[in-house]
């Protein structure tokens, strides 16, 4: 049978990473700082997870090594975008270039290897009814963030910054502080994400192991519009398309058919969200508001300075 629990327990699997990133990403997204190095934090979480977790033999002391680690690396962004002002785009493509290159020479420097490291003795976090802490973590989040933006002060004040930084300021708000504060909590979530994807969905740490899952949060983020609830449902849609490519690939598909539904879906997402925003923007011909055009009636009367026709 193809529609069955273990269907529904894998697509919660290949959401949890996706969700805390894409999280993280609309906090951001809210205070003004479009970070798309969710990749590369992602990247960083799940390579000190399993380094950490691998040295003291505590997967929780993974964790928080990995939130701290993201967190630490997300300054990156915040120091660039808002201090000194830089191209928030260029910084997260730089940001997930340097991750992407770091891990994989952390990899063979601290352990030795190429390509993957996975060792009997590494410490995965625990199951509880199916699920590891963190995706019962990031169900909990979405609806602590949805009350955090709609309901709390500091979210509100949040929203402002991203809104009109100006008129924030001047009601006393400090717009960098929010904005750090934004960008250092998405850290956090990609470091939860990355610890759970290497320590939860699977347990050991390959080069590149985020494939593509922080760009496709990324996506998460523009479709749900930063909004928490949309998120999360952008980000359930990833997560059905990996499970099913997974389970395709055990039906016999070409692995490179199934590994590209997440993307393929993702474009097609994109393309079907943009064809309807387009399609309700009205054009300037269609608003009743606008201006009529001139229309030449062929008379040739033209009148002087005096207001006299001739």
């Amino acid at each position: 049978m193809f529609l069955d629990s273990d269907l529904v327990m894998s697509v919660l699997r290949a959401l949890t990473p996706i969700l805390l990133a894409a999280l993280g990403g609309a906090l951001c997204e809210r205070a003004g700082v479009f970070n798309i190095g969710l990749e590369g934090l992602m990247l960083v979480g799940c390579f000190t997870a399993v380094s950490t977790s691998w040295f003291t033999g505590s997967p929780w002391l993974g964790v928080l090594a990995a939130a701290l680690a993201s967190a630490a690396y997300s300054l990156i962004l915040a120091v660039g975008a808002v201090t000194l002002r830089g191209d928030a785009v260029v910084l997260g493509v730089a940001m997930n270039l340097l991750a992407a290159g770091l891990t994989s020479f952390l990899l063979r420097t601290v352990f030795g290897v190429q390509g993957t490291f996975d060792d009997p003795s590494l410490a995965g976090l625990p199951v509880v009814g199916g699920f590891t802490p963190l995706t019962y973590l990031s169900w909990a989040a979405v609806v602590v963030a949805a009350v955090l933006l709609s309901r709390h002060v500091w979210g509100l004040r949040l929203r402002g910054v991203g809104e009109s930084p100006d008129a924030a300021a001047t009601l006393g708000v400090n717009p960098a502080r929010h904005k750090y504060a934004a960008v250092l909590l998405s850290g956090v979530l990609c470091g939860l994400a990355g610890a759970q994807l290497a320590l939860g969905n699977v347990t050991l740490f390959s080069e590149n192991m985020t494939a593509g899952r922080g760009w496709i949060a990324v996506v998460a983020v523009m479709l749900g519009r930063a909004v928490p609830l949309g998120v999360l449902l952008a980000a359930l849609l990833f997560g059905v398309a990996e499970a099913v490519g997974f389970r395709l690939q055990g039906l016999g598909l070409p692995q490179q058919a199934t590994d590209a539904a997440p993307y393929v879906v993702t474009l097609g997402a994109l393309f079907v969200t943009t064809a309807r925003r387009r399609a309700r923007t009205p054009r300037a011909s269609d608003d009743p508001r606008a201006p009529d055009t001139p229309r030449s009636t062929g008379s040739t009367r033209s009148t002087d300075p005096s207001g006299v026709a001739s």
